[in-house]
């Protein structure tokens, strides 16, 4: 059986479920799949001592930094500790880091491994708080604020906390195989579902609020009438609006333009029902507002990158038996 261990860099400021949740998707594996001892864990801070999270726990470390042996996969968690770290900590990523087979960071960890150059020229993500400041500190690294992980190579970055456990169980799979993954995530009680390219939100709160009670009373009939006519016309008579006056305002209200923020609504009530339902696709179609089963086919692969029959395929969760 292939070993791939994996060790986890601990610093003072460190958010503990950035660190706790995948070590325990990787130590389930061994645990409780067939791959006994896959992913041998260890732990290392800068001077090998024990660290304090930014919640307050005190996490004991199994080694320092300079005796840690290069390990097939580098976990670098994020937390308040990674937006102002210790420059011992970047330069031992800068020179280390690259030795890892796999590069993994959870949230603003990314910040660490971009400060050590180890980004540049890459597509990467990190939480939704701190992308703006990731591109503008590293305007070298690809930027991209929407899924909740992303993989380019040996790289990999995602979005913040229990995106983590998202990545860490694509990343079994991707080594194991998927009943590995889907067994540890059945005993961590979490659905394999999350694909990386899913939104760090959802749709309602990829967009801001409006101001304006007619905007917000329109958000959420869209919400909740996927199905409707949502065009900019129907939607700016329902808002009392001229047309060109509706699609300014709801632009200057939330963000984005009614015809994106539709887009979302009926993407995400039709993956809802896709993972949720056993609904055929003609009628998930109907009901999302696509009408047809290949308008929401060229919609998914858009979006996501793959059919709707494949999407239920990976993430749909089963059906509860009576």
């Amino acid at each position: 059986m292939t070993k791939r261990p994996v060790l986890v860099v601990l610093f003072d400021g460190v958010q503990s479920l950035d660190v706790t949740g995948p070590v325990e998707v990787f130590a389930g594996a061994a645990h409780f799949g067939p791959a006994g001892g896959a992913y041998p864990l260890r732990t290392a801070s800068l001077d090998g001592e024990p660290v304090r999270t930014q919640s307050g726990l005190r996490l004991v470390a199994d080694t320092s930094l300079a005796d840690a042996e290069a390990p097939h996969t580098l976990l670098v968690p994020g937390g308040e500790g990674s937006l102002s770290p210790d420059p011992r900590l970047v330069d031992w990523l800068r020179v280390h880091a690259p030795r890892a087979e796999r590069l993994v960071s959870v949230c603003t960890g990314a910040l660490l491994l971009a400060g050590a150059g180890l980004l540049d020229g890459h597509r990467a993500t990190t939480h939704w708080a701190f992308c703006g400041r990731l591109a503008r500190d590293h305007p070298e690294v690809r930027v991209d604020p929407d899924p909740i992980f992303v993989r380019d190579g040996k790289l990999a970055t995602s979005a913040g906390v229990t995106a983590g456990i998202d990545l860490a169980l694509a990343l079994v799979e991707e080594d194991l195989g998927r009943e590995a993954a889907l067994t540890v995530a059945r005993h961590l009680v979490v659905f394999l579902r999350r694909p990386g390219n899913q939104a760090q939100f959802s749709a309602q709160l990829a967009a801001q609020t409006a101001r304006r009670q007619p905007l917000r009373d329109l958000q959420q009939f869209i919400t909740e009438h996927p199905a409707a006519d949502l065009s900019v016309e129907a939607l700016a008579s329902r808002a009392r609006l001229s047309p060109r006056h509706f699609a300014r305002a709801f632009h200057a209200e939330t963000g984005t333009t009614p015809g994106r923020y539709v887009d979302r609504v009926r993407l995400e009530h039709a993956r809802r029902l896709l993972e949720e339902t056993a609904d055929g696709v003609q009628e998930v179609a109907r009901a999302s507002g696509y009408g047809t089963p290949e308008a929401m086919r060229r919609a998914f692969v858009k979006a996501l990158g793959t059919p709707p029959a494949e999407y239920r395929r990976r993430f749909h969760a089963p059906l509860p038996t009576r």
